[in-house]
């Protein structure tokens, strides 16, 4: 009788092994590796990230050089004394008392004088034998609110011809009035009459005091500091321009608040309505 086969029970702990190797060189899904391979990038780049925090931080806790100081802008010039002008130490020679202080910024000489003396001043300058002061090339004024004792200066600004020198003169006014120099120089007038209507500082002796910019029966100097920079509305523009119906005021108030404050005056209209008809404003030339 033939010996049939049996199993080998020996071999059955070398299955596992077996399988391991079947897998093994079983070829890998491609999908899972590209999955690895991206999730290895990121866990690298996250890396990356962190050491290069870790370094900025390091850089700037430590302590950088020191920084070059901060260079001081320089300062412009200044003002110096002129007592010892030549031209200044002639006029206290000639009029004792007259001169208050004098200074000199870039050249420029420029001498405080007594109100009371003002005129006997120029007319020392004007005659002075080695620099004749005989130009008054302009006169305005300055006004100083907070200065309550003379808020306003009269300013002269002379010019010598022949010498080709010039020198300033200023006047502290107190009670708004100084002596007029336009006997001195005939070109004074309407700088005066300018500086009366615009800062209201009268000039004693002046041939012809009124305002010469602004109707006689304005109210106010424009150009003092405390006139308000807005349109006003006073006793003039309620006797001289005409009334204005409500709707007109309301249009008013509008082109004021679009900035055409322009429009709402009489002359302007006439030429909008000259160029709405279609007429000619200035001939042309032919």
């Amino acid at each position: 009788m033939a010996q049939e086969d049996k199993p080998d029970l020996g071999s059955k702990p070398n299955a596992p092994s077996e399988k391991h190797e079947q897998e093994q060189a079983r070829p890998a899904n491609p999908s899972s590796l590209s999955a690895d391979a991206e999730k290895d990038a990121q866990v690298e780049a996250a890396k990356a990230r962190v050491a290069a925090a870790k370094e900025q931080a390091q850089k700037a806790a430590a302590p950088g050089p020191p920084k070059a100081p901060v260079k001081k802008k320089e300062e412009g010039p200044k003002p110096v004394d002129a007592a010892n002008h030549p031209l200044v130490k002639k006029l206290r020679d000639k009029s004792d008392g007259a001169v208050i202080e004098a200074s000199e910024f870039l050249g420029q000489l420029s001498i405080r004088i007594e109100p009371a003396r003002i005129v006997e001043v120029c007319d020392a300058l004007r005659r002075d034998a080695d620099t004749p002061f005989n130009y008054l090339s302009d006169l305005t004024c300055v006004h100083y609110p907070d200065r309550k004792e003379a808020p306003f200066e009269v300013v002269y600004n002379l010019y010598s011809i022949p010498a080709n020198e010039r020198v300033r003169l200023k006047v502290a006014v107190d009670g708004e009035a100084v002596a007029s120099v336009t006997g001195v120089w005939p070109a004074a007038d309407w700088p005066e009459r300018e500086v009366y209507d615009l800062f209201g500082v009268r000039f004693h002796s002046h041939p012809d005091l009124r305002r010469i910019l602004l109707p006689p029966d304005w109210e106010g100097h424009p150009l003092r500091k405390d006139y308000p920079l807005e349109f006003v509305e006073n006793k003039w523009t309620e006797n001289h321009l005409p009334e204005f119906t409500d709707v007109q005021r309301e249009q008013l108030e509008q082109r004021r608040a679009y900035g055409l404050e322009i429009l709402s005056v009489p002359q302007e209209r006439e030429v909008r309505e000259l160029f709405k008809s279609g007429k000619e404003v200035m001939p042309k030339d032919k």
